[in-house]
């Protein structure tokens, strides 16, 4: 043991499945754990909704509330989660200390502006003027300030009053990837006591499913799990909106405060392979065995469904038959930017509970019984890769 160990002292987690450790644990344990789908909405794609959110718990003042989109009400809740959490919230003196890495995707878009922009470019050809007079008479000064990809870790800062350093990443998975990566190295380098990371994704705002089928990795057709689905039926990404925010602390920093701990991360890897020059399933394995060595451990995988990504990162668990590992992403939907936290989160919970989560799909995931060390995967859609284990703290 080292007083520079990361450990995770605090998990907030928001999904279609509910919120908080409690409510994932129940329904991701349960005799036969389901997802909850809205197939209608946004016909012919499938997206994991959320539920019912009382936003006053996490979030108090109308002003902080109404200012908001929903991808930062999303990530300023559950950070506040993962805070209550690791009995952090409310403490000023901590709070002022606190460093802070959030990975973030852009704003959501206006888009009754959009549709403005585009119905008036049928009609007119000084399309240059258009846009300009558009943007300076239709956008919202506040609304322009909300696209700010900073935002989120900005209102973090003013709700929560974490005040310490704050970093944004950006860049799909591999934002959360590295959050997550930098936060581990600050703390094991002694340049930071307590971290606050994660991030948020709102799957249900129509601009972000088009990035999805514009880079063609939508899924088309009825709902399967990650792993069964083909290239037959579009891309294979079916999306889910939620967050993850963990806390990570020094192992000394917890012990002053007398901080029990869900897990502590141990070896951490990311890469961004040239997928179309080496054999992807080969280099994930590699990873895999990089991180897990030779020892068995179980794996709660990020895997996003997206079919070449996921096909190959199926076959890396096969060859290594000690590493059941669990598709999370069945039943939660790809979150984005959240998906790598969240991997972590599952992973943390699943030591700290000393039981292993059952199959999430039976005919392609093996029963497990091993809890003691614990792999979180995050194989990303396009590009960026990483895995960490995780053990008892």
């Amino acid at each position: 043991m080292n007083k520079h160990d990361a450990l995770v002292t605090g998990i907030g987690i928001l999904s279609s499945l509910g919120e908080g450790t409690d409510a994932h644990w129940r329904e991701l344990t349960s005799a036969s754990p389901a997802p909850r789908l809205d197939s209608e909405r946004f016909k012919p794609y499938t997206v994991h909704p959320l539920p019912e959110i009382d936003w006053s718990t996490q979030i108090s003042k109308r002003g902080d509330l109404r200012q908001m989109e929903a991808w930062q009400r999303l990530g300023t809740y559950t950070a506040g989660l993962a805070l209550d959490d690791a009995g952090l919230k409310g403490d000023e003196a901590l709070s002022a200390t606190m460093d802070m890495i959030v990975a973030a995707g852009g704003g959501e878009r206006d888009q009754a502006v959009d549709a403005a922009i585009l119905e008036a470019s049928l009609t007119r050809n000084d399309r240059g003027v258009l846009l300009n007079e558009k943007l300076t008479t239709e956008l919202r000064p506040t609304l322009f300030l909300a696209q700010l990809s900073n935002l989120l870790a900005g209102n973090i800062s003013i709700v929560h009053k974490v005040t310490g350093s704050s970093r944004t990443f950006m860049g799909e998975e591999g934002a959360g990837i590295a959050a997550v990566e930098t936060a581990v190295a600050r703390i094991r380098s002694g340049q930071s006591s307590h971290v606050l990371v994660g991030g948020a994704f709102n799957t249900e705002h129509p601009d972000h499913l088009l990035g999805y089928e514009l880079a063609g990795t939508l899924h088309h057709g009825p709902w399967s799990s990650v792993w069964e689905r083909d290239a037959g039926q579009g891309g294979g990404v079916i999306t889910g909106s939620g967050a993850a925010f963990l806390v990570i602390e020094s192992r000394e920093h917890a012990a002053k405060r007398g901080r029990t701990a869900y897990a502590t991360i141990g070896k951490l890897v990311s890469d961004r392979l040239r997928r179309d020059r080496v054999d992807f399933a080969q280099s994930i394995g590699r990873m895999v065995d990089a991180v897990a060595g030779d020892e068995p451990a179980a794996a709660v995988s990020g895997a996003s469904g997206a079919y070449g990504p996921t096909r190959a990162e199926k076959a890396a668990f096969e060859a290594r038959p000690d590493i059941p590992v669990r598709g999370f992403t069945s039943l939660t939907g790809h979150m984005k930017e959240a998906q790598f936290p969240f991997a972590i989160a599952l992973a943390a919970l699943a030591i700290h509970k000393g039981a292993a989560f059952p199959p999430f799909d039976p005919a392609s995931e093996k029963p497990s019984r091993t809890t003691g060390r614990m792999l979180a995967t995050t194989i990303g859609t396009r590009r960026f890769e990483g895995a960490a284990l995780l053990a008892p703290a």
